[in-house]
């Protein structure tokens, strides 16, 4: 079995014992702090026996530990092992030196994510695009500045001219996804609607909460190269 096979078994299994309404209530409150089986039994509301199985459970796919009290030695806590449930999300994406955002002109979607990315993770992020205008949007530009970033260096860059080996490419759009160079590897595909056709701040602002809430799932899962050792 190689590792690749290992690591689904191993995801697997946490799936499997978060799979049941009890045990979600439970990881949901040691999400929040530590908790003594009988504390977690009155929270279910629930027989001990049952507890002790669902702890079992939980226990064996890696997702909780139970410690001793320092006070009281009698005692137990159970608590979280939050790294078991990020595997459940997937691996993480190998080492990557850097992001490349790319949308079609560059003007809007592949800035508004190189910034945002740029808050979210250490790992460095720049934009282009695959038939660059000659300027960025002014509507994202305005959006940028309702939120918070800082449009003044943005500049529209073709796509061969940014990419190197090894970079992440992410396309931000259908039309950029199928013109990416071959040699852009590896590549991921957000199929997020161009928001100039419409040419409202409605649509520039839904394009930046699509792009931020898959930042914000995607950003956790991407190591940057050389920061672990």
């Amino acid at each position: 079995m190689n590792v690749e096979r290992d690591s689904l078994v191993e995801r697997a299994r946490v799936h499997a014992a978060l799979g049941d309404p009890a045990r979600l209530v439970i990881v949901d409150a040691l999400v929040v702090g530590d908790a003594a089986p009988g504390e977690l039994g009155a929270l279910l509301e629930m027989p001990t026996n049952l507890v002790a199985h669902h702890l079992k459970v939980l226990e064996e796919a890696g997702v909780v530990v139970r410690g001793r009290s320092e006070g009281d030695h009698r005692r137990t806590y159970v608590r979280l092992v939050p790294e078991r449930l990020a595997a459940v999300a997937g691996p993480l994406l190998s080492e990557v030196p850097r992001v490349v955002f790319v949308c079609t002109h560059n003007s809007a979607r592949s800035q508004l994510a190189a910034a945002i990315w740029a808050r979210r993770s250490q790992v460095p992020a720049v934009s282009a695009g695959t038939r660059p205008a000659g300027r960025v949007h002014p509507r994202a530009v305005k959006v940028a500045r309702r939120r918070g970033l800082d449009p003044a260096k943005w500049r529209t860059a073709q796509v061969g001219d940014v990419v190197k080996p090894n970079d992440l490419v992410i396309a931000v759009c259908d039309i950029a996804y199928e013109h990416l160079p071959a040699q852009a590897r590896p590549r991921v595909h957000w199929s997020v609607p161009d928001p100039a056709p419409a040419d409202t701040d409605a649509a520039f602002e839904a394009a930046y909460d699509e792009i931020a809430g898959r930042i914000d799932r995607l950003a956790p899962l991407v190591s940057r190269k050389g920061a672990r050792s």
